[in-house]
């Protein structure tokens, strides 16, 4: 199935579980956005867990989009998907835990980063975001692809397996 097919139709189903980012304020810092190593390391479940990043983080792992703003070029070695996510947000609430869950079952294969909207505005406003959770699937090679609203795990799974392992 297209990817673009399918984000679209789970977008149409769930665009009212999407929260809008316009308010500014943020309303709890449970999350510190602190991306290092260790977060790359499991716990005591043998499971993966996302990784949150800061801009310069991104910049850094993901893509430089400030040395290159036309042109898009991934820096990292295996696909990922990038959820940008506010705190105070319902949906994103929903989808973080079915995120963790993919980070440890996809593990080897690919990354799942968290933007914090509210702490990265600066990025969150170089992609454009409005509504949130806001998911963008970056493969090995191409364009990223964006995919708002809380998506549900078959349809994650289905678009890692299609999108980003071309399986």
């Amino acid at each position: 199935m297209n990817i673009k097919l399918l984000l679209a139709s789970a977008l149409t189903v769930l665009l009212t579980v999407s929260c809008t980012s316009t308010n500014g304020t943020k309303q709890s810092t449970s999350n510190d956005g602190d991306a290092t190593e260790q977060n790359l390391k499991t716990n005591n479940n043998n499971m993966a867990k996302t990784i949150n990043l800061t801009r310069e983080q991104f910049l850094a792992k993901v893509a430089n989009i400030e040395a290159n703003p036309q042109e898009w070029n991934y820096l990292g070695d295996k696909p990922a998907i990038i959820d940008f996510y506010a705190d105070w947000c319902g949906p994103c609430k929903v989808v973080a835990p079915i995120l963790e869950e993919l980070a440890g079952e996809y593990a080897d294969d690919i990354y799942i980063y968290k933007v914090d909207t509210e702490a990265e505005q600066q990025l969150s406003a170089e992609f454009g975001i409005r509504s949130i959770p806001s998911l963008l699937f970056v493969p090995m090679e191409g364009q990223p692809q964006m995919a708002q609203g809380a998506l549900p795990k078959d349809a994650l799974k289905e678009a890692i397996n299609e999108v980003l392992l071309k399986n």
